[in-house]
C-alpha cells in the first residue's frame, strides 16, 4: 500500500472500523442485483424484478436521511442496531415470500422494509472526519473509502450473482443479509473512534438539505444514481440474451474495476485548482461514457466499455465528498453524507424501474439509452448548479482557512 494509504492507519482502531464498513456495505452491491437476479431466475419477470429493486432504493431514499440524522444527534450505537433489525426482518420476509412465491404486494411491502439499511459509507467516513478533518489526509482516505466502495462493486455482483444462479435464487440476498448484520454490529462495538453526536441544539436551521450547494449534489446524483441502476439491469439482460447470464457478474464487475484503478490513483495526488470544476468535469466524463454502450453488440466489447466508463467514478465521488464538506455545518455531516446517497438511491430506484420495462418491451440492446439520457440530465443539472456550488456555506464541516481561502476568491 502506497505510503500516503498507510499513514491513514496510524490511528488506533482505523483498522477496525474500515474492515467493519467493508464488510457491512457488502450488501450495497449485493442485495439489489441480487434481487434482480431471484426475481427474474423465479418468475422470469425484469420487470417486476426492477421495480423490486426500485422499491428497496426509494424506501433507503426516504428512511435513510432520517437515521443519518439520529444518528449525528444520538450516535452511531443507538441509532444503527435497531434499524439493521427492521432491515434484516423485512430481508427475510422477502426471500421467504418470493421462495413461495407469494403476492407482488407482500413483495413489494418487504422490499420497502429494506430500505431501513443504514448508510454505512457515510458512517465510515464521518468517522474518517472526526480524525483527520483539515488535514490531507482526510482527502486521502475519502479516496480510500470510495476505492473500497468499488470493492464491493467488484466483488459483490460476482458473488451474489453466482450464488443466485450456481446454487439456488435467493442465496445472493441471503448472503448480503449476513454481511449486513457482521458489518453494523462489530462497527458499532467499536466505540472509540465513533464521533461524538451533537445535541439537539447544534440542529438549527432545518435539515442539511437547505443548503443549496447540497441541493445542486444530491440532483446530480439522482441523476447519476439512475446511470448506475439500469447499467445493471440492462447488462444482466444483455447477458441473458446471449445465453450467458453468469458472466453478467464478471462484466458489472469490470465496471466497478475501473473506478476502482481511478480511485485510487486519485488519492495519490494532490490537485491544484477548484474542486467544483473537477466535478463538474467528472460528471461529464460520466455522462459521455456511457455513449458506447449503446453501440457494442457482444459481451467481450461491453466489458471493455464499461471498464472504461467507470474510470470517471470514483475521483467524481471523492470529489463530491470534499464539496459536501464545505456546503453541509460539521452538526450535520453524516445526514448531508447520507442525502448524496439518497440522491444515487433514488436514481437507482427510477433507472432500474424504467430500465426493467424498456428491457421487457423492446429488449437490452436498448435499454443502455436509458443510462445515456439518464447522463445527459446529470450533466445539465451539474451545469445548472454549477454557480451554487462556488459559494461554501458558513459553520460547515471543513477548516477555518479552508473556508476563508475560498470566500476570498469567490469575492476576487
Amino acid at each position: 500500500m502506497p505510503s500516503p494509504y498507510r499513514a491513514l492507519f496510524a490511528e488506533p482502531g482505523t483498522k477496525a472500523f474500515s474492515a467493519a464498513g467493508l464488510l457491512g456495505r457488502m450488501p450495497l452491491s449485493m442485495m439489489g442485483i441480487g434481487v434482480v437476479t431471484m426475481i427474474s431466475q423465479l418468475t422470469g419477470r425484469y420487470g417486476l424484478a426492477g421495480a423490486l429493486s426500485a422499491a428497496i432504493a426509494l424506501s433507503a431514499a426516504v428512511v435513510g436521511p432520517q437515521i443519518s440524522r439520529m444518528v449525528d444527534r444520538h450516535g452511531q450505537r443507538r441509532v444503527l442496531r435497531p434499524a439493521t433489525l427492521v432491515a434484516l426482518t423485512a430481508a427475510a420476509g422477502l426471500l421467504l415470500a418470493a421462495h413461495l412465491q407469494g403476492p407482488d404486494w407482500v413483495l413489494f411491502v418487504c422490499a420497502a422494509g429494506i430500505g431501513s439499511v443504514p448508510s454505512l459509507g457515510a458512517m465510515i467516513r464521518s468517522r474518517w472526519a472526526a480524525l483527520y478533518r483539515g488535514t490531507e489526509k482526510l482527502h486521502t482516505a475519502y479516496s480510500f473509502e470510495s476505492v473500497v466502495d468499488e470493492v464491493c462493486f467488484i466483488v459483490g455482483p460476482i458473488v451474489s450473482i453466482g450464488l443466485c444462479t450456481a446454487w439456488f435464487p435467493e442465496a445472493g440476498p441471503l448472503l448480503a443479509a449476513c454481511f449486513l448484520a457482521a458489518g453494523v454490529f462489530w462497527l458499532t462495538s467499536q466505540r472509540a473512534t465513533e464521533p461524538e453526536p451533537h445535541p439537539r441544539e447544534h440542529h438549527g436551521g432545518g435539515s442539511a438539505l437547505r443548503s443549496a450547494g447540497l441541493q445542486v449534489l444530491v440532483g446530480t446524483f439522482t441523476a447519476t444514481g439512475a446511470i448506475f441502476g439500469s447499467v445493471d439491469v440492462v447488462t444482466v439482460a444483455f447477458a441473458d440474451e446471449r445465453g450467458h447470464k453468469g458472466a453478467a457478474s464478471l462484466v458489472l464487475a469490470l465496471y466497478a474495476a475501473g473506478s476502482c484503478v481511478a480511485g485510487v490513483v486519485f488519492g495519490l495526488l494532490r490537485l491544484a485548482g477548484e474542486p467544483e470544476r473537477r466535478w463538474l468535469l467528472g460528471v461529464t466524463a460520466m455522462a459521455v461514457s456511457m455513449i458506447p454502450l449503446l453501440l457494442v453488440g457482444n459481451l467481450p466489447l461491453l466489458a471493455v466499455a464499461l471498464f472504461v466508463a467507470g474510470l470517471s467514478i470514483a475521483p467524481t465521488m471523492i470529489t463530491t465528498m470534499s464539496l459536501i464538506e464545505e456546503h453541509v455545518p460539521r452538526a450535520k455531516l453524516t445526514e448531508g453524507m447520507t442525502w448524496v446517497s439518497t440522491g444515487l438511491a433514488v436514481g437507482v430506484a427510477l433507472g432500474s424501474s424504467v430500465a426493467g420495462s424498456v428491457i421487457d418491451a423492446a429488449g437490452a440492446r436498448v435499454g443502455y439509452g436509458v443510462p445515456a439520457v439518464s447522463g445527459a440530465v446529470a450533466v445539465a443539472v451539474g451545469f445548472l448548479g454549477y454557480r451554487r456550488l462556488r459559494r461554501p456555506a458558513a459553520g460547515r464541516g471543513g477548516t477555518v482557512e479552508q473556508h476563508s481561502e475560498r470566500e476570498e476568491r469567490h469575492l476576487a
